[in-house]
């Protein structure tokens, strides 16, 4: 495995030649299941230094139409890459963006309910994620957000029944997401880039950072060479194929806050 420097060995010319800041939410910007004030705040300085500020997440599309709306970010990701969504101010219009179709979401949605089912019944401790109502694309299965922590070997089996089943699955910090199709947060970030930013992503790579915290941000680890994780990506690191390239010396939002103050003193 490649050794993770610390993130002050992030160079000051490799922080000036940044424009984009991706990231993940859950404890990646958030702490403990609460997003701070000041990791809200990195957010925004962000954005008023210049910075492009894009969450890429596993949440639900409910979610990323509020975060669109009323977050200082420029568009989205939603649900592991299922989606993209930007909210234009200045029109006032929200432009939504599916991997899949109308009609090939409504098919997916009726496997993965008896998919859900299955899961529930056979790994007990499990539930819906409390955010499953507002998804359009996966389902997310709770392991610690909302129930009592599962052991690995829980979180393992419900990987693998999404994969019996012919789906994908993916382990966030909190849930087990999994879904019927081709994609994951790297896709639809290319998508978005194409689309919104007139970007192609290969070419701009180098002039992006993206931070996170566990196994479903490991396409963006292993794509981008300036990849950060938070201090509490350590415990996922066996479970990760490429390792984020720097770590933070604190955990979750204040570890993202350590990050933005990193890429703004540059820019002064």
């Amino acid at each position: 495995m490649a050794e993770i420097r610390p993130l002050d060995a992030f160079s000051a010319a490799d922080r000036r030649g940044i424009r984009y800041v991706l990231c993940d939410i859950d404890d990646t910007l958030t702490s403990h299941g609460r997003l701070t004030a000041a990791a809200y705040a990195a957010l925004e300085r962000l954005q008023q230094a210049g910075f492009i500020v894009v969450p890429i997440t596993g949440r639900p599309a409910g979610w990323c139409d509020l975060i669109a709306r009323f977050w200082p970010v420029d568009a989205i990701v939603g649900e592991n890459g299922a989606l993209y969504m930007q909210y234009d101010r200045e029109a006032r219009i929200m432009r939504r963006r599916f991997f899949q179709s109308d009609a090939e979401r409504r098919m997916a949605r009726e496997k993965l309910a008896a998919l859900s089912e299955r899961i529930l019944r056979e790994v007990p401790g499990t539930a819906l994620a409390s955010d499953q109502q507002y998804r359009e694309c996966d389902l997310a299965i709770d392991f610690c957000e909302d129930v009592p922590p599962l052991p690995r070997s829980d979180i393992d089996r419900i990987v693998a029944l999404f994969e019996a089943a012919g789906a994908t699955a993916k382990v966030s910090s909190i849930h087990v997401n999994g879904w019927f199709g081709d994609w994951d947060k790297l896709s639809m970030t290319r998508v978005l880039f194409a689309e919104r930013f007139d970007a192609d992503l290969d070419a701009v790579r180098d002039s992006v950072v993206f931070a996170g915290d566990s196994p479903n941000d490991a396409p963006m680890f292993g794509y981008f060479p300036h990849s950060v994780g938070v201090a509490n990506v350590r415990p996922f690191l066996d479970r990760i194929a490429t390792p984020p390239a720097y770590v933070t010396p604190s955990e979750g939002g204040a570890g993202f806050v350590e990050l933005a103050d990193a890429l703004i003193d540059v820019k002064n």
